[in-house]
């Protein structure tokens, strides 16, 4: 009995500490909201989530670091959701519909303007890059996606894309971009002059080679 006694004042002792980042956490996205990333300050955190202060400066230095955090456990919050839908459903389409949404419901905040630490946002941004490439490249191996652009490169071209959805009237219309941006990754149509002119060029070959 007296061996358990330090580990549940230790799970309780942790339990606090996740209780109040997580409150700090969720103050700092409604003042975000509210504010923009400017108008979050410690002394209306503190004030947000009950805490004095001095103690909320125990559990974080600055207001960077709280927005940090925040983002960071945005992006993880993210990346969970999209995860969860593939899993589901197995289809990128899917995915990226549920990745319109969020942006949507969370429109993009330049969060590079206003932290000194700009490497720190883009590593976390990186993830959701990283995770996309992934599913890009399984849909390019199997031929349903374009090869002719690296996986990489259509993950960031949907991220950007997708963006958009943060500014879109409509369900309609995060519907209609989620549609525009597939189309992009499909493997191009040569046009019909093109076809023609290789046809004709395939032609030509045969005419001269009979002619020899």
């Amino acid at each position: 009995m007296v061996g358990t006694m330090p580990k549940l004042w230790d799970d309780t002792i942790e339990a606090h500490r996740q209780a109040v980042r997580d409150a700090t956490l969720d103050a700092t996205a409604a003042l975000v909201v509210e504010r923009g990333v400017t108008g979050v300050t410690m002394s209306e955190v503190a004030k947000r989530t009950g805490l004095g202060r001095a103690t909320l400066y125990k559990y974080f230095p600055d207001v960077e670091t709280i927005l940090l955090a925040w983002h960071e456990r945005q992006v993880g919050n993210h990346l969970y959701r999209l995860s969860s839908i593939r899993d589901q459903t197995g289809r990128l389409d899917a995915v990226l519909e549920a990745y319109a949404v969020i942006c949507s419901e969370h429109p993009k905040i330049d969060l590079d303007a206003s932290l000194h630490r700009a490497d720190d946002v883009a590593k976390a941004r990186r993830h959701l890059t990283d995770y996309l490439a992934q599913l890009l490249a399984e849909d390019v191996a199997a031929g349903r996606v374009r090869n002719d652009v690296p996986p990489k490169e259509l993950a960031a071209y949907c991220v950007h894309a997708l963006a958009a959805a943060g500014v879109a009237p409509s369900k309609a219309a995060v519907r209609r971009l989620v549609a525009v941006t597939l189309a992009g990754l499909r493997s191009p149509v040569p046009e019909q002059g093109e076809s023609e002119a290789g046809a004709g060029s395939m032609t030509g070959s045969s005419v001269d080679d009979r002619g020899r």
